[in-house]
C-alpha cells in the first residue's frame, strides 16, 4: 500500500498525470527503443506500437493502479497485476527490465510535466511504479518456478503436422514436440505466444489461445489474419496464413493465462467472433474429462460461415450429457447445425435460460463483454463468479470499466 507520505501527492497529481499521460506513454516508447532497439526484437509488438494501442495500454493500466492504491488503499488490483503477469511470463520478461522501463519512463514524466516533476512528486510516483513492478515481478517469478524455467527458457520448437481453414480468415494449426525437454500440459483456457521472424530479422510474438485438450504431445491454436483497416495488416498472422506449412517449426511459450476452467461448477461460454477460442479449450477439455455438469455455450458471430471452429464446439456441446448451444447471428436466423437456438442480432440473454451456480466466461470484442457482464450482474450473477479473457494489450480497460 501507499506510504502515508506519498498518498496525499498521488491524490493531488493524479488528475494531471492522467491527463498527461498518454504524451508520456507515447514520449516513453519513444525514447526507451531509441536508447534499447533490441527490445523491439522478440518482446513488443510493433504492430500495437504503430497503432499506439500498446501506449494507451501502458498509461492505462498506471492510472487503474494508482487510482486502485489511492480508492482502495488496503488492496491491490489482483485481476489487472495476474493479467499482465501471464503476459509477461509469455513473454520471457526478465525482473531486470523493470529498470530500463523504470529509467525511461520518469525521463518521459519529467519530459512531458517539466517543472511541476518536483522531488516529492517524483518520489511518490516512484513509490507507485515500484509497488507495482514488484507485485508483477513477484507473481512472474511464481509463474517461473511453478513451471520449472527461467524467462530465458520458456520457448520451444514445435513442429507443424496439421493447417486447416476454419473460415475465410481464421487457420487452425496442430503441433507437436519435437524435443525430450518435460512438457507440462497447460490449463483449459490458457494461450500461447508465437514468435516469428519477419522479413527484416526482427522477431514478433503474438498470443494464441489454446483451442483443445493439452496432451503434452501435440497442441493447437487458432489464428484469425488480422486486416487493418488503413494499417497495414497483420504482419504475423498474416505470414502464419501465407506461409507457415506441415512439416514446418514454429518457436512457441509455454501455456500461460489466468482465465482457466473451475471444472468443479456447472459453465457457461459468452463468446463473439475469434473469442471462441479459448471456450474451444475449456470444452475440448471437459468433454475429455467426461464431465455431466450444465455446460452451456452461447455466441455471436457475423453468420454461420464466420463461426470458426463451429463443428469442434458444436460436436463437444453435443458430446455433454447436460450440454446446450445458441447462437446469434448479425446476418439472419440461418444455421445448418442443430443448435438450441438461432438468434437474430447481438447476443441477449433474456432468450435463454441460465443454469444455476454457474461460472461465466466471457471472450470477445470489449464493448461485447462489458455489455453481457452488466446483464449478469443485472441478473444477480455475483462479478466473483464472471472472468474474461481480454485479446491484445488492452488489459486494463475490463479493470477501468
Amino acid at each position: 500500500m501507499l506510504s502515508d507520505t506519498s498518498r496525499p501527492v498521488i491524490e493531488k497529481t493524479l488528475p494531471v498525470v492522467g491527463e498527461n499521460i498518454g504524451a508520456i506513454a507515447e514520449r516513453f516508447y519513444a525514447h526507451m527503443f531509441g536508447e534499447h532497439p533490441e527490445l523491439l526484437d522478440g518482446l513488443f509488438n510493433r504492430g500495437n506500437q504503430a497503432e499506439g494501442t500498446q501506449q494507451k495500454a501502458l498509461a492505462g493500466s498506471v492510472a487503474v493502479f494508482a487510482s486502485a492504491l489511492v480508492n482502495h488503499p488496503d488492496r491491490l488490483p489482483e485481476q489487472l497485476l495476474s493479467r499482465i503477469a501471464h503476459k509477461h511470463a509469455s513473454l520471457g520478461l526478465r525482473p531486470d527490465q523493470y529498470q530500463v522501463v523504470h529509467d525511461n519512463l520518469f525521463w518521459a514524466i519529467a519530459d512531458v510535466l517539466g517543472e511541476a516533476v518536483t522531488p516529492e512528486v517524483a518520489a511518490a510516483w516512484e513509490e507507485v511504479y515500484w509497488l507495482m513492478a514488484f507485485a508483477l515481478i513477484n507473481q512472474e517469478r511464481g509463474l517461473y518456478s511453478a513451471r520449472g524455467v527461467r524467462p530465458e527458457t520458456v520457448w520451444r520448437d514445435w513442429q507443424v503436422t496439421e493447417k486447416v481453414r476454419e473460415t475465410a480468415d481464421v487457420v487452425r494449426f496442430t503441433v507437436k514436440r519435437i524435443d525430450d525437454r518435460l512438457v507440462k500440459t497447460s490449463l483449459p483456457g490458457q494461450y500461447v505466444t508465437v514468435r516469428m521472424r519477419m522479413d527484416d530479422g526482427i522477431r514478433q510474438p503474438r498470443q494464441y489461445s489454446l483451442v483443445a485438450a493439452d496432451d503434452g504431445e501435440h497442441r493447437s491454436f487458432a489464428v484469425k489474419r488480422v486486416h487493418g483497416g488503413g494499417s497495414p495488416d497483420g504482419e504475423v498472422s498474416c505470414l502464419l496464413h501465407d506461409r507457415v506449412e506441415v512439416g514446418d517449426t514454429l518457436t512457441m511459450s509455454l501455456p500461460f493465462g489466468d482465465v482457466v476452467l473451475d471444472d468443479s461448477r456447472p459453465a457457461v461460454f459468452a463468446s463473439a467472433g475469434i473469442g471462441i477460442t479459448p471456450m474451444a479449450g475449456m470444452l475440448s477439455h471437459l468433454v475429455a474429462a467426461g464431465t455431466h455438469l450444465d455446460v452451456t455455450l452461447l455466441h455471436a458471430d457475423v453468420d454461420e460461415s464466420s463461426w470458426a471452429l463451429r463443428r469442434q464446439v458444436f460436436d463437444d456441446v453435443r458430446a455433454l450429457p447436460e450440454g446446450t448451444v445458441h447462437v446469434w447471428f448479425e446476418r439472419g436466423e440461418e444455421c445448418s447445425l442443430p443448435v438450441d437456438g438461432v438468434h437474430e442480432g447481438a447476443m441477449d440473454l433474456s432468450e435463454v435460460s441460465l443454469p444455476e451456480g454457474a461460472v461465466y466466461y466471457l471472450c470477445g470484442p470489449l464493448p461485447f463483454m462489458q455489455a453481457v457482464r452488466s446483464t449478469l450482474i443485472d441478473r444477480g450473477i455475483p462479478p466473483r463468479d464472471i472472468q474474461y479473457e481480454v485479446f491484445g494489450p488492452d488489459l486494463w480497460q475490463a479493470d477501468a470499466a
